[in-house]
């Protein structure tokens, strides 16, 4: 059970804007014999959830965009706000994605992006990322 733990936390900091990956992990207990279908649903859970606190940063961050501390600068938000624009809220099916995932569920919530919607289309593409991690293992 401190596996099926590990990997929900580990899913869950993979998707907030650290750097961790949770593949690796859940290759391993399934690796050990582990059921993949409770593995499935943990890791698409923590990843989902971890996006959630990427979305919900989004929708409170540009309050602060004025402080001297505030990290990106004008130009790089309103950037990844017309990309997003131009791209629309399908993208976020591709926010499993190693590099761009995790920023782009931040600018989700920086585009006021429905919870419904982005909870939607985020689960879906994290979930066909780690049936993919599944698929191999059971390959290799």
């Amino acid at each position: 059970m401190i596996s099926v733990l590990l990997l929900f936390c580990s899913a869950f900091l993979a998707a907030t804007i650290l750097p961790f990956y949770s593949e690796v992990l859940l290759f391993a207990l399934l690796r050990q014999g582990h059921d993949p279908h409770l593995l499935f649903w943990v890791a698409t859970f923590g990843n989902t959830l971890g996006s959630v606190v990427n979305w919900w940063m989004g929708r409170y961050l540009l309050r602060f965009q004025h402080r001297a501390w505030f990290y990106f600068s004008p130009t790089q938000i309103a950037k990844a706000q017309a990309w997003f624009q131009r791209y629309g809220v399908w993208t976020l099916l591709l926010a499993w994605l190693p590099i761009g995932g995790d920023p782009l569920t931040l600018v989700a919530g920086i585009m006021n992006v429905r919870f419904k919607v982005f909870i939607v289309l985020v689960a879906v593409g994290k979930g066909l990322r780690y049936v993919a991690v599944i698929w191999f293992s059971a390959w290799w």
